[in-house]
């Protein structure tokens, strides 16, 4: 068994009910959930990024949500040291770490270990940085999707940070992320259960336009409102998530909130797009639906029983 012990992994595209079968799982036995969305982790905007309400934090500890202020990035490496750290504690309080997101990106990573992508050159970085600056994220997105269209699948044309890096990455090693992530360890770090939440786009999607009503509902746009008072630099890392983005415009009085929400529900439906690309191309996920809740969570108690009790 692996040296670092057992996590189960519950992925699938925004808004197909993760945290609903976390929760089922949570009725079980005592489990912790670690969040592994990079849209999560940004304090001022809870209900944009549709973190876990209040209630459902109070079923089971929740880590990694909300810590983040808006004027930080985060990256796979740093996430995937706090993630580790995450686990470690969940499991020397003897519950069973549940890692719960969409970002696979960061989850394999937390699995895999780090790409060995070199330093790169500070003269190509500032190179890249002037550039994002002078020309914004989305033709550094045109061009990484001739250069690398796998990775630039993955990503959105308005994520600043990421896209640069795949950029720098490329001019600065004569190699694409996609090449380096190939070069992650074979082996997992640890034992594990991948399980996906499966729903068609088209099914998807009438969902997401209902959910996003909701969140404005529930005060989105006051959020968004009150994140500008206090960080005002449409440039800021936490601003670069959608709904965050599109929300942005409209405080910022550059359209319209019908047009913020049209935005809103095009760009959520293509990253859940994205994600399900990303997904369905991983062999070792086993797939439900999102009425499946006590389905999955019969089935992580079946994997359980099978492993040694030293491991569970």
């Amino acid at each position: 068994m692996s040296r670092n012990g057992t996590v189960v992994c519950l992925v699938g595209p925004t808004g197909a009910g993760k945290t609903a079968s976390a929760l089922a799982m949570a009725a079980k036995r005592p489990v912790s959930v670690i969040n592994f969305d990079s849209r999560q982790v940004y304090r001022d905007f809870p209900v944009i990024t549709a973190q876990p309400d209040p209630e459902e934090m109070q079923a089971c500890p929740h880590l990694l949500y909300g810590f983040l202020p808006t004027h930080e990035s985060i990256n796979a490496a740093r996430f995937t040291e706090m993630a580790r750290n995450a686990v470690a504690e969940v499991q020397q309080a003897g519950r069973l770490p549940v890692l719960v997101g969409g970002t696979g990106m960061y989850l394999k990573t937390l699995l895999f270990g780090i790409a060995p992508i070199p330093e790169i050159p500070s003269e190509v970085r500032a190179g890249v940085l002037e550039r994002l600056e002078t020309e914004g994220p989305q033709k550094l997105h045109r061009e990484l999707q001739g250069i690398d269209p796998d990775y630039a699948a993955k990503i959105h044309p308005n994520d600043s940070q990421r896209n640069a890096r795949a950029m720098e990455v490329w001019l600065g090693t004569g190699r694409t992320m996609t090449d380096w992530h190939g070069e992650q360890h074979k082996e997992a770090e640890y034992d594990y259960l991948k399980i996906g939440l499966e729903v068609a786009l088209d099914d998807l999607t009438p969902h997401l336009e209902k959910r996003i009503g909701i969140m404005l509902g529930r005060g989105a746009l006051e959020e968004a409102r009150a994140a500008w008072k206090a960080c005002p630099d449409p440039d800021a890392p936490g601003w670069s998530g959608i709904g965050c983005a599109e929300l942005l415009e409209h405080v910022r009085g550059l359209i319209s909130l019908d047009r913020a929400v049209e935005k809103w529900v095009r760009n959520t439906r293509a990253y859940a797009k994205r994600q399900l690309t990303w997904f369905r191309k991983e062999t070792d996920i086993e797939w439900f639906s999102p009425d499946e809740s006590e389905a999955v969570a019969n089935r992580v108690e079946s994997w359980l029983a099978q492993l040694p009790s030293s491991d569970r």
